[in-house]
């Protein structure tokens, strides 16, 4: 007999929403750490690093990603949530290290392979523990707080690398990273064992995912899935690095990465706010354009403060749609398939953070205009705003936040 996840009167909504910021906060702070180092990486003579590495590395660490999504959702759905939350935090502190132990940039790209495993395992496994106990009407905003965490963690490791680089070696922030592992103890604590239990006549979870009322949401939120991670992996990996050839030294390169992510998380909440009156849809569209025009508007010659506050405005873009779509899926997919659903609907997103880095990799080779990395960087924006638009306004009678 399947066990059945807790009621959240034993398990706290708010001890497990912080859990859950702690672990993405995790997450992001992963992610943005190859972006942060990106500089100093290059400038160091014996790693032999040139700006294709950069686009390299971060296309390894996004292979990655997509065994962890598809995995960890299954996992999720098939076992419950805490064991592969563990299993994934105390993987992924495993990898910091590996990366801080490296030598070279073979042993590096093998180290990020294997952090892209861990990262790419946790959205799915977090976004389904946090939505499992959201209260209803409140989902979106729930979310919000948690993958708000992401950008916090990136703040984070930008503002280590303002003030450690390049005074340390910059495989100290990778030193950093080992730390979760601290949270394993309390995932287990906190996290209910049980799942949730499948709706009677419930097919095969994958083959549920394309019934003729799921497959036509199924098929677009991928498509978006995938526009969103290669605008988010992109920016993240590249933005240091163009802002520096746009003529910013590697203090201001990094000033504008720290007003990114907080833009991103602290604007997260307040579209999550519309998003849960029943505006999903627009907003998920909004924050697409968004990062479109901000992104624009960071390649050309404006007032260092005006810079800053589109950079928060591009960060809430960026990583705000990623959230918007999330939480699309999250409404869409009923308990029992929503970890399945996230799983597979990230690990195919993922093929486009492989693809993020190396596209403005080589956009950057073959346009010497400082202005082609933004450019680049707005042509996923814009497509994922149009493929949103083709969302049906209510994904399933089920799921009425996703209007």
């Amino acid at each position: 007999m399947t066990a059945t996840l807790a009621p959240p009167a034993t398990r706290t909504r708010a001890g497990m929403l912080t859990l859950a910021c702690l672990v993405l906060f995790i997450d992001g702070y992963d992610l943005f750490t190859l972006g942060t180092i990106g500089p100093s990486l290059m400038h160091d003579r014996s790693w032999g690093a040139v700006p294709s590495s950069l686009g390299t590395l971060g296309s390894v660490t996004a292979m990655g990603m997509p065994f962890g999504s598809v995995l960890a959702g299954w996992a999720a759905d098939r076992w419950g949530r805490r064991t592969p939350l563990a299993v994934s935090v105390a993987w992924i502190s495993a990898a910091m290290l590996a990366a801080a132990l490296a030598g070279d940039l073979t042993q590096l790209g093998a180290a990020r392979f294997c952090t892209g495993i861990g990262i790419g395992a946790l959205a799915p496994l977090v976004s389904a523990l946090v939505s499992d106990g959201a209260p209803a009407g409140r989902r979106t905003l729930h979310l919000a707080i948690a993958l708000g965490s992401i950008g916090v963690g990136g703040t984070a490791s930008a503002l280590l690398g303002r003030f450690l680089l390049p005074g340390h070696h910059f495989q100290t922030l990778f030193w950093i990273g080992v730390l979760p592992v601290l949270l394993v103890p309390a995932i287990w604590l906190t996290v209910p064992a049980g799942r949730p239990e499948p709706a009677q006549g419930a097919r095969r979870p994958v083959a549920e995912l394309f019934t003729p009322q799921a497959r036509r949401g199924t098929v677009l939120l991928w498509v978006a899935t995938f526009m969103s991670m290669a605008l988010v992996y992109s920016t993240t990996a590249w933005l240091p690095t163009i802002m520096m050839k746009s003529g910013y030294n590697l203090g201001s390169s990094l000033e504008f990465m720290i007003a990114f992510t907080v833009g991103a998380s602290a604007g997260g909440l307040l579209v999550s706010l519309l998003a849960d009156r029943g505006h999903l849809k627009y907003v998920t569209m909004g924050t697409f354009a968004l990062a479109a025009v901000a992104l624009l508007t960071l390649s050309s010659n404006q007032p260092r403060p005006l810079l800053l506050v589109v950079s928060a405005l591009a960060g809430l873009g960026s990583l705000g749609c990623q959230n918007m779509i999330i939480a699309y899926m999250s409404a869409f997919y009923p308990p029992h398939l929503r970890g399945t659903g996230l799983g597979v609907g990230l690990g195919v997103g993922r093929l486009g953070a492989i693809a993020g880095p190396s596209y403005l990799s080589l956009a950057t080779a073959l346009v010497v205009s400082p202005r082609a990395g933004f450019i680049a960087f707005m042509i996923p924006a814009v497509l994922g705003a149009a493929i949103v638009a083709l969302l049906p306004r209510t994904l399933s009678p089920a799921a009425p936040a996703a209007e």
